[in-house]
């Protein structure tokens, strides 16, 4: 009966924790991991987590959840993880418990089994750029399901717009994106500019579409920046 029982537990824990992200933090510092679940999805880890140079952290999420990961950088937390990040910063906490990271920051967003059994998933950068970022599928079902790598793997920061650049001292920590960095109608998208046929890129955008072909760049950027899989785990890699 004790084995039975113990057989009945592991396999509902395979259940809820169907899926694994594996994270990789390939750049020369620290980073301080961010995650949010979609509303209603759950949020693993306390929504965040410390990773040093080199470091590598497995994630465990369910099969259904949709979310994203991001990278907080320049972070300073006390013993009781309050504090705050020079980017990516999620309500001064090192567990964002919730919060959204504050942009700019490099996002991967992910919804697994959203339609046909597939899973969406792109690399964002919408919200702007403040680090390296790429996500792969570990052992998905081949071309025909579109299982490709979308990434940002070029440091933008020290090529960012003056106009788009955040600084931390007279370092250049991220890049904005146009409508951060201008907050209009037409950069974000909104308005009367609420529609692709109206809201195109604009010449902030192509500096990230140039720089990185594969994430997204803008609202309507999805022909070339969204991506499907089915039935794998995947690696997440800053750097």
């Amino acid at each position: 009966m004790a084995v039975m029982l113990l057989v009945l537990c592991l396999t509902a824990t395979e259940l809820v924790y169907a899926r694994q992200f594996h994270l990789h933090n390939k750049l020369d510092y620290t980073v301080w991991v961010g995650i949010l679940g979609n509303y209603g999805q759950g949020t693993p880890d306390n929504g965040g987590f410390v990773l040093q140079a080199g470091g590598k952290k497995t994630v465990h999420v369910a099969d259904k959840w949709a979310g994203r990961f991001w990278a907080r950088t320049g972070c300073n937390f006390d013993d009781s993880g309050r504090g705050r990040c020079a980017t990516g910063d999620c309500g001064n906490k090192l567990h964002c418990n919730g919060l959204a990271g504050q942009p700019p920051a490099s996002l991967v967003e992910v919804s697994l089994r959203r339609f046909n059994e597939l899973d969406f998933y792109d690399v964002s950068l919408v919200d702007g750029f403040n680090v390296p970022i790429q996500m792969k599928p570990i052992n998905g079902g081949g071309d025909q399901y579109r299982c490709g790598t979308p990434s940002c793997s070029k440091n933008l920061n020290p090529e960012c717009p003056n106009n788009l650049q955040v600084r931390d001292g007279n370092k250049i920590v991220a890049c904005k994106n146009a409508c951060i960095a201008f907050n209009t109608d037409r950069d974000c998208c909104r308005g009367n500019f609420k529609n692709r046929n109206v809201c195109g890129p604009s010449e902030f955008s192509k500096f990230f579409k140039r720089a990185c072909p594969s994430a997204y760049s803008y609202a309507y950027d999805d022909h070339t920046s969204i991506f499907t899989c089915k039935d794998t785990n995947y690696v997440i890699i800053f750097g």
